[in-house]
């Protein structure tokens, strides 16, 4: 019979090694599920403990405390010209409902700075930094999402503004309007009239007890989709939302008997015990929203599951062959008078890591040979006429990037049979392709 140290090590000999050496395609369905599954839960597992989602958590807390009063101003001045304003209150009880009496003390007091914050007294350097200060949270949470979802960039200045302010001004109409016709539509006579009737009846009290749970998921997914500078499919994001807001209403539930018998934290903290348990929940809540987020992302990229969370070193050869592939999609495009290609559709049409055609996207256009236009998200086009760009510069460009720069930095003395070696290797390739254009190979008939 093992010890505990024998299981520990065989569980752990079967998470490292036999889990990831099994050909799924040989399993039955039920054994493919379970190990896809378990490796499911293992990536996810290992983001967790590597520490920075919990880290990013931790930021995005330290920003919520400084914007929440000013996203409230915002949202109530929007609410208010709907003449819902009234509604914000059991939201934001709703939101804080795990912290009990606490969760409605906090409220009273946001709502109290809140409609105490006169708008006009600001000036405009006031308003401005108030605007600030509410896009700067949904920024944050933009650059969060786009460390999960490996986006090497956000969004421009002038889409922040305008994407983060849309969503600040119609996200709250949005969420009290579907409240407002959930509730509208189970007081009406007719749903009254079908809740005598069974199991009708039954079903529909269960449906009224899972709308805010319902509501969650709507609110994840609508942030997993249009937060990230990245394309996410619909149904990735829904997955994650799922998990994403039982993870959420699962917590608050645990939290809530946590915070019941926290007595002996307001005996140690005194007044500052309320403003600790916030905290504590609102990191959790970023916490959870994070999970959702990794899930969609390996949901949407199932090939990144694998052992080694190190990215694969692509070798100079596999780099080059890429940005080849990338460089005949444009062209070929171009040629045929086809609509310019995004990253993502390079991405589809190559079956390639979007992240890795993007690193190619930006070696071209950092040599002049791509131009990008102003259209969301970005297409990309040839810089110059297909038939001008011969094959030879076109390897030199993609294999020799900032070579001046990096030669002046790290101060390399060549010896004269390195250079002799390379020239002789230049020469080479150059009679092999000799004038061989661009468009030669991407011509119908190439």
């Amino acid at each position: 019979m093992q010890g505990p140290t024998g299981i520990y090590g065989s569980i752990r000999g079967f998470l490292l090694n036999e889990l990831w050496r099994v050909d799924l395609e040989q399993l039955s369905s039920v054994q493919r599920w379970a190990y896809k599954s378990i490796r499911f839960l293992f990536v996810l597992v290992r983001e967790i403990s590597q520490g920075q989602l919990t880290l990013r958590a931790m930021s995005l807390v330290y920003t919520t405390l400084l914007s929440m009063v000013p996203l409230l101003a915002v949202s109530f001045s929007v609410l208010k010209a709907f003449g819902v304003h009234n509604q914000i209150e059991p939201l934001l009880y709703n939101l804080v409902a795990p912290l009990g009496d606490q969760g409605h003390e906090i409220v009273l007091n946001l709502l109290d700075f809140v409609e105490n914050m006169k708008v006009g007294v600001l000036g405009s350097v006031g308003l401005a930094l108030l605007l600030y200060t509410v896009v700067s949270l949904i920024q944050k949470v933009e650059v969060s999402f786009n460390y999960v979802w490996r986006a090497k960039s956000s969004r421009p200045l002038s889409r922040r503004f305008s994407d983060y302010l849309s969503v600040i001004m119609v996200g709250p109409v949005l969420v009290f309007s579907a409240m407002g016709l959930t509730a509208s539509m189970m007081n009406s006579g007719i749903v009254q009239a079908v809740l005598n009737i069974e199991p009708f009846g039954s079903l529909l009290v269960l449906l009224s007890r899972l709308i805010p749970l319902l509501l969650v998921i709507l609110a994840f997914t609508f942030a997993y989709v249009f937060v990230p500078n990245t394309r996410v499919s619909f149904g990735s994001a829904f997955v994650g939302a799922v998990v994403g807001g039982s993870l959420w209403q699962g917590s608050g539930l645990v939290f809530a008997e946590f915070a019941a018998g926290s007595t002996k934290y307001a005996a140690i903290y005194s007044g500052f015990a309320i403003l600790i348990m916030f905290m504590i929940w609102l990191y959790v809540s970023w916490l959870i929203l994070l999970i959702g987020a990794q899930v969609a992302f390996y949901h949407q990229y199932p090939e990144r599951i694998r052992l080694s969370d190190q990215r694969v070193a692509l070798s100079g050869r596999f780099r080059e062959q890429l940005t080849l592939l990338v460089i005949f999609q444009i062209a070929r495009a171009f040629v045929s008078k086809a609509p310019p290609m995004t990253v993502d559709a390079l991405s589809d049409a190559l079956q390639a890591p979007p992240d890795r055609v993007g690193e190619a996207v930006e070696l071209l256009a950092s040599r002049d040979l791509l131009v990008e236009t102003s259209s969301e998200p970005p297409e990309y086009l040839v810089a110059r006429d297909p038939a001008t760009v011969t094959i030879t510069q076109l390897l030199r460009a993609i294999r020799s990037p900032n070579e001046e720069q990096a030669l002046m930095e790290l101060r390399v003395v060549s010896t004269a049979a390195v250079d002799e070696l390379l020239t002789g290797i230049d020469e080479a390739v150059s009679a092999q392709l000799g004038e061989r254009t661009l468009r030669d190979c991407v011509a119908p008939d190439a």
